[in-house]
């Protein structure tokens, strides 16, 4: 090549060495700016890291329900069970309405995965908040979820006792759950 490097545009003989000669000469005195953007934060919700990690301690507390495994439960009379460690005087005052539940669960419509993970996250819930009494209504239909959500709650290491729910709080088609929840 000669000393001039040339090149072919648009069947158009181009001289390069005399454009970069002619930005050169065009360029010459300026300065670079300072970078003076504002760069803003993108609007993050607060709730959901909150959120994310309630979730994750929902699919954390499926492991506590399985399907293969039947614990023994009394199959007369209503629906009932506690601990080896609780005392039967609790399941009487589950039966009588003397706890009174802070969080009900609604599991009608429910399939059965859904209602495992809707009951391990209110499981998670009532412990983070330290809410000793819960609600489960699973409701009677088929009696798939009744005859299941018990064995699930008799399952969990956290469930003290539950008790057939009284009347007000959905009698046949309910279960009063008795948390043991840590204190802070």
């Amino acid at each position: 090549m000669s000393k001039k490097e040339t090149e072919f545009n648009d069947n158009y003989e181009v001289d390069t060495d005399d454009d970069f000669a002619l930005f050169q000469d065009a360029v010459k005195g300026v300065k670079k700016l300072a970078q003076d953007t504002i760069i803003q934060e993108p609007n993050r919700n607060p709730k959901q890291k909150e959120t994310r990690r309630t979730a994750r301690e929902a699919r954390d507390n499926d492991f506590y329900f399985s399907d293969e495994f039947v614990p023994l439960l009394s199959e007369e009379g209503p629906t009932r069970y506690a601990r080896s460690d609780v005392s039967k005087y609790e399941v009487k005052r589950l039966r009588r309405g003397v706890y009174v539940p802070d969080v009900f669960l609604d599991m009608h419509g429910m399939t059965q995965q859904e209602a495992k993970r809707e009951l391990g996250a209110m499981i998670a819930y009532c412990i983070k908040e330290g809410t000793h009494c819960a609600c489960v209504q699973h409701g009677i239909g088929k009696h798939i979820l009744k005859q299941k959500v018990p064995l699930w709650l008799a399952q969990h290491p956290d469930v003290m006792a539950f008790h057939q729910a009284p009347l007000e709080f959905g009698g046949a088609g309910a279960l009063l759950v008795l948390l043991s929840v840590p204190e802070k």
